[in-house]
C-alpha cells in the first residue's frame, strides 16, 4: 500500500474515532458522485453524506483488525500520480465485542487521496433500539390458527400489553409506569386472529409529534428514503413494517400520526372512524380526535386486518356502525381545493396526473373540485382541542417531572398549558360547523387528495412549515370523526407519497376496498 494511502486511512480512522466532521467531510470527494452505503440504504453525493454524519454521532471504540490493499488503478511512469484508484477493505474490532466491515474507494485528486464511495456494515445490532422497545420472534405468540396466522406485529408503546409497562416514547414515564393488567381490545383482536407479536414499537413522546424523531432513543429509519424523517408519532411501527421486521403496524391517529409515516415509507395506513375500535388500554392524547388503525406494506393484507377487526358480527350494538362497510362505495371522488393548495408543486403535478390517468382508464371515476372551508381557523381551533386534552391528560405528570420531554414537546405542552376553559368552549363551536360540512361532503362521494405536502424531509431539515401544512391536511378528517387511508400512488422525486381517501363514518373496510380498487388501476396502467 502506497505510504501517503495507509497515512490518510489512518487519519480519516481518527477522524471518525474523534466524530471530527470537518475532517470527515473533507476526506470525502466533493460533488454529487460520491457515493455512502451502509443496512440502511446509499447516500448519493457529498451533501448528503456530510447531512447524515452530522446526526450519526461518533462510531464506538474499535481498533483496526486487517486492512486489504488493492489497486485497481495507477497512472503511468513519468505521469501525474492524480488518477490512482485503490480499494481498501478494513476489518473493526469493537471494544465492546463484535466486528464491522468497512469497504473504501480512494483516488487520489490534485495530490490528496479521497474517498469516492464507501460501504459499511456495522456489527450485528441486538436490535434497533431506534424502532424497537422490547421485540422477540416472536414477542407474544397469537393463537395457532386464524385468519391473519402467520403475520407479525409491532405495536405502539401506548398500548396496554398485560404484564409489560407502557412507555409512551419517554423514559422517565416508562420507568415510573406499572405493568398493566390486561392487554388492550385492540392487541388482543389481533392475537385472538393468528397474528403474533413482533415487539413494542417506538412512539414520539406521548404521541405529540408528526415528526417521528425522538430525543431519548433517536430517530428510527425511513425505511422508503435514506436519511430522511420516518413520520410519526407512529414512526416506530411504520419503520418496522417498511423494513421488514413486522407486517403489520397497530398504531394511533390523533391528527396524521399513521396517515404520515405511511406516506412517508410507502405503506398503506389506516385510520378508523373515531370510536369504531375500542380505545380501552390505549393512553390517549387528546380523545375527541384520538382513533386506532393499521400500517402494512399492502393492501391485501390491510384488507385482512380491517375484514377481522372492523366486521359486522350480527350483534344490535354493531349493526348500524358496521353494516355501511358491506356496500361499495360510490366511484365518486371529490378533490378539496383547499387542502390540495397545501401540497408542494411537484407533488400536486404528480397528483394532478395520476387523476388524469384515472379519468382515461376503461373505468374512470368523476372527479369534481370542492371547499373545505379556511384551514387556517380549523387547524387553530383544532389545535386548541387538541392541546387542552393533551395537558388534563399529562399536565399533572409533566408538571412533576419538569425537564423529562424533549424540547419540541416541551413547548407544544408549555402552549398547551395556556389554553382556557373558555378557549376550548370557543374553539369546539367552531369545529362543529366544520364537521358537519365534511360529513355532508361525503355523504356520496370519497374526497381524494395528497396525504401530506410531498415526500418525507431529510432530518437536518427545519420542518416547521411542512409540520403547518401537513396538519392542515390532515385535521380535518379528525375534526369529523371520519375514516381516512392513505395509499402510496404518487412518487415525487423518486420518494414515495400517499394518496389519502376519506369517506363517511363506518365505511372503513368499503373505503380500504375503494382504495385497492384505485391502485389496481394504478399497476394496470404501470404494466400497459
Amino acid at each position: 500500500m502506497p505510504a501517503d494511502l495507509r497515512d490518510a486511512f489512518d487519519a480519516y480512522e481518527r477522524a471518525i474515532i474523534a466524530n471530527d466532521l470537518d475532517a470527515l467531510d473533507a476526506f470525502f470527494a466533493p460533488g454529487p458522485d460520491t457515493l455512502r452505503g451502509d443496512a440502511a440504504g446509499l447516500l448519493v453525493g457529498h451533501d448528503a453524506i456530510s447531512g447524515f454524519r452530522s446526526l450519526r454521532g461518533g462510531v464506538p471504540p474499535r481498533r483496526i483488525a486487517e486492512i486489504h490493499y488493492r489497486p485497481l488503478a495507477t497512472a503511468n511512469e513519468g505521469e501525474s500520480s492524480d488518477g490512482d484508484i485503490a480499494l481498501l477493505m478494513s476489518v473493526s474490532q469493537f471494544v465492546g465485542g463484535g466486528r464491522g466491515l468497512q469497504t473504501q474507494v480512494w483516488e487520489r485528486v490534485e495530490g490528496q487521496w479521497l474517498i469516492t464511495a464507501a460501504h459499511v456494515t456495522p456489527r450485528t445490532p441486538a436490535l434497533d433500539r431506534t424502532i424497537w422497545r422490547s421485540v422477540g420472534d416472536p414477542f407474544l405468540q397469537g393463537a395457532w390458527e386464524g385468519p391473519l396466522e402467520g403475520l407479525t406485529v409491532a405495536v405502539k408503546d401506548l398500548f396496554a400489553i398485560a404484564g409489560f409497562r407502557i412507555g409512551a416514547g419517554n423514559p422517565t414515564f416508562l420507568e415510573e409506569a406499572r405493568p398493566e393488567k390486561a392487554t388492550a381490545p385492540a392487541v388482543a383482536d389481533l392475537l385472538r386472529a393468528g397474528a403474533s407479536l413482533r415487539g413494542i414499537a417506538r412512539t414520539d413522546e406521548f404521541a405529540y409529534s408528526i415528526a417521528g424523531d425522538n430525543v431519548h432513543y433517536g430517530t428510527p429509519p425511513n425505511g422508503a428514503v435514506v436519511g430522511a424523517l420516518p413520520g410519526g408519532s407512529s414512526g416506530g411501527p411504520a419503520s418496522a413494517v417498511a423494513l421488514g421486521h413486522a407486517d403489520i403496524g397497530l398504531a394511533t391517529d390523533t391528527a396524521g400520526s399513521i396517515r404520515v409515516p405511511a406516506s412517508y415509507q410507502g405503506l398503506w395506513g389506516l385510520r378508523t372512524t373515531h370510536d369504531l375500535v375500542p380505545r380501552q388500554g390505549m393512553l390517549p392524547l387528546a380523545q375527541s380526535f384520538d382513533t386506532i388503525g393499521w400500517l402494512t406494506r399492502d393492501g391485501e393484507t390491510l384488507q385482512r386486518v380491517a375484514d377481522w377487526c372492523l366486521s359486522y358480527d350480527g350483534s344490535a350494538s354493531t349493526e348500524n356502525v358496521y353494516g355501511a362497510s358491506g356496500d361499495d362505495l360510490p366511484w365518486r371522488f371529490l378533490v378539496p381545493d383547499e387542502i390540495l393548495d397545501c401540497a408542494d408543486a411537484a407533488t400536486r403535478e404528480a397528483f394532478s396526473k395520476l387523476l388524469a390517468a384515472f379519468a382515461a382508464s376503461d373505468d374512470p371515476p368523476s372527479f369534481r373540485a370542492v371547499h373545505t372551508g379556511d384551514l387556517d381557523a380549523t387547524f387553530a381551533a383544532f389545535r386548541t382541542v387538541q392541546g387542552a386534552e393533551a395537558w388534563r391528560n399529562d399536565g399533572d405528570w409533566l408538571r412533576a417531572h419538569p425537564g423529562a420531554v424533549g424540547p419540541a414537546v416541551a413547548e407544544r405542552f408549555r402552549v398547551a398549558a395556556q389554553i382556557t376553559a373558555a378557549d376550548e368552549r370557543a374553539a369546539r363551536a367552531e369545529l362543529d360547523p366544520l364537521a358537519a360540512h365534511l360529513a355532508e361532503l361525503v355523504d356520496g362521494a370519497v374526497l381524494i387528495f395528497p396525504t401530506v405536502p410531498g415526500p418525507a424531509p431529510q432530518r437536518t431539515a427545519d420542518v416547521h412549515a411542512v409540520r403547518a401544512a401537513t396538519l392542515r391536511m390532515t385535521a380535518p378528517a379528525a375534526v369529523a370523526g371520519l375514516p381516512a387511508v392513505s395509499v402510496p400512488l404518487l412518487t415525487v422525486d423518486g420518494a414515495p407519497v400517499g394518496v389519502c381517501l376519506v369517506s363517511r363514518a363506518g365505511t372503513d373496510i368499503a373505503l380500504v376496498r375503494l382504495a385497492r380498487r384505485l391502485a389496481a388501476l394504478v399497476a394496470s396502467g404501470s404494466r400497459s
